[in-house]
């Protein structure tokens, strides 16, 4: 061999590699060079600073993959309490209505959303214009307009090469995952009827709050805050119910009302019909704050050739022709946000920005409002309808402060 021609060559394989290099970098986010390269934490901002937003903080925090550097909530005394919880100076708390806009303004990679639902879309749409990469609660909005603006956000992240993540804990589990794969490769044969429901104990039985601000605080029960219990909560079985099925619906029928809550709050039951292509049917029914009950988030799908069985609480599973064991779910509460979590820095720091799960959250969640809506009318909705309506519930903000 050619000693000085191996030289020249080798100079020019190592030139070659490091343009490469310097390439790659210039094309990718300061953060993913540093996250990735230099295994550095992301610094993450949290929009909501109630129960769930800092016990999902601090889940973040134990990942030793992000930093708390930034929280907003319309409240000082939650603010207050997540900056000392987290280590977050004074300077990098922000209250008020548009606290989380001073947030978005200032240095950070990615943000959680964990506020009440009718801010969701604003607060989104928000973080993908600032560049924020966006971990967002369920439900998605409380209306239609809110649905549509969380369905732009998420093309608008892929376009900006931002991450965009639904935090549904099923959709995280191993079990429901291949579970759900199998019916996709038709394991069930062809689909026939669904039926889902979800008793639970809990949503107390309280009234909205009359001030400003106590609407803000106990927001649950205050319908254009929190969509009203089937939204908020129930959409846990409907998107379960549409991923098995893959499919809108194409029109609800059914009722609810007050038997344990004041005429003035939300609903506490509603019992449905969904009609989905091809005639398959979902009976759905939701009940709240009834002593001893035990809690289910319920999903089965019959098919022709076997049923796939899921319970948020306890087991998912197909019995029939093809068999599949599946598991106990555990913790799924924790263990589902605990994966989203991981997903979320891993789709990060490796440049993915497909954003899978924006598209069925918005369908699920239009599932729950056709459902909403129809329960409040007592009768039949179809979803062309429910979209044309394009229905937006209006808060009244008098009263609070910017």
């Amino acid at each position: 061999m050619n000693t000085s021609s191996a030289t020249a060559r080798l100079g020019r394989r190592r030139f070659l590699a490091q343009t490469a290099a310097v390439t790659t970098a210039a094309a990718l986010k300061p953060t993913l060079v540093f996250g990735t390269d230099a295994n550095s934490a992301l610094e993450l901002g949290l929009i909501g600073c109630g129960g769930r937003g800092t016990w999902i903080a601090k889940l973040f925090q134990d990942t030793g993959q992000y930093r708390l550097a930034a929280c907003a909530d319309y409240f000082q005394d939650r603010v207050d309490a997540a900056g000392e919880k987290f280590n977050i100076g004074p300077a990098r708390r922000y209250s008020g209505l548009s606290g989380y806009k001073r947030l978005l303004d200032s240095k950070l990679d990615a943000v959680v959303i964990e506020t009440p639902p009718y801010f969701h879309p604003e607060h989104a749409a928000a973080a993908v214009e600032a560049g924020k990469h966006t971990f967002l609660a369920k439900p998605i909005a409380v209306d239609v307009p809110g649905c549509n603006t969380i369905e732009e956000s998420g093309k608008r992240a892929t376009d900006k090469k931002l991450v965009f993540l639904v935090d549904f804990q099923t959709r995280a589990n191993e079990f429901y995952r291949e579970a759900v794969r199998r019916v996709r490769q038709g394991d069930l044969g062809n689909l026939i009827l669904g039926e889902a429901h979800y008793p639970w104990r809990g949503g107390g039985r309280g009234a909205p709050p009359t001030t400003p601000e106590e609407r803000l605080r106990s927001w649950y029960y205050v319908r254009e805050l929190s969509g009203d219990f089937i939204v908020e909560q129930s959409i846990h079985a409907l998107d379960v119910a549409t991923w098995i099925l893959n499919a809108n619906p194409i029109r609800a029928a059914g009722g609810g009302g007050h038997k344990v809550r004041p005429a003035n709050s939300i609903f506490d039951h509603f019992a449905l019909t969904y009609w989905f292509p091809g005639e398959v049917l979902l009976s759905f029914a939701c009940i709240q704050a009834i002593p001893e009950v035990k809690d289910e988030i319920r999903c089965r799908v019959f098919g022709s050739r076997g049923v796939i069985d899921t319970d948020y609480y306890s087991n998912v599973f197909i019995r029939g022709e093809e068999v599949y064991d599946g598991g106990n779910v555990g913790n799924l509460y924790t263990t589902g946000a605990q994966t989203n979590i991981r997903e979320f820095y891993q789709f990060i720091t490796s440049g993915n920005y497909d954003n899978p799960t924006v598209a069925p959250s918005v369908r699920s969640n239009l599932t729950a409002i056709l459902g909403r809506e129809a329960g409040y009318r007592g009768g039949q909705l179809t979803w062309d309808e429910l979209l044309k309506e394009d229905k937006k519930l209006e808060l009244d903000l008098t009263g609070v402060k910017a």
